[in-house]
């Protein structure tokens, strides 16, 4: 039958759609996505005018999130929630990295970036780049964005995006798919078997 999806695909379709719009996902969970998400790869700027791919983060399990510095209530409270579960981790959180994307290129330069998740977690790495990286990253995981067309007086503007943290294995395979909204203990229960 065409347009066919198996169940667990067609679940995680559903998933995927939600988090891009948003939407809280019933009885929320941790979604596995190992084989249905690309794996990790990107080139993008780093503080101090570094170029980083995901060679830097061979080794390390890695939680990605989408989003952008000024952003008034989704970025900050994951950022707070993810460094709250490495913490959580005690020692092995050094094999954990947490890696912010920047939606936002405009406003949002490397070493701004790095200050900003400097503020949550010592580990954490902020990246971005121009306009069609961006894009093409977003694109590979699925992540949705809209940037509101600034005020010509006023360098403030919204940025809509996606909202979901993307694990990532020690050798860069994607594993799992979280809303930013999921419990930290179920964060820590989806995290510890990734880890050495």
């Amino acid at each position: 039958m065409t347009g066919y999806l198996p169940g667990r695909l067609r679940r995680l379709a559903v998933t995927l759609a939600l988090l891009l719009l948003g939407v809280g996902v019933a009885h929320a969970a941790v979604h596995p996505v190992r084989g249905f998400l690309p794996d990790l790869k990107f080139s993008l700027q780093g503080a101090n005018g570094t170029t980083i791919t995901q060679q830097a983060f061979e080794g390390k399990v890695v939680l990605m999130f989408f989003g952008y510095a000024s952003c008034p209530d989704i970025c900050p409270t994951t950022m707070a929630q993810l460094a709250q579960v490495t913490a959580a981790l005690g020692p092995q959180a050094d094999q954990v990295r947490i890696v912010f994307v920047s939606v936002d290129p405009h406003r949002d330069t490397p070493d701004i970036l790095q200050a900003y998740v400097d503020l949550f977690d010592p580990h954490a790495i902020g990246l971005t780049g121009n306009e069609r990286e961006i894009a093409d990253l977003a694109r590979r995981y699925r992540v949705a964005y809209q940037i509101e067309r600034p005020d010509p007086d006023s360098a403030s503007y919204e940025v809509a995006h996606s909202r979901g943290i993307y694990a990532f294995n020690q050798v860069g395979q994607a594993v799992w798919l979280a809303s930013d909204s999921e419990a930290q203990e179920d964060l820590l229960a989806a995290l510890r078997p990734l880890l050495k």
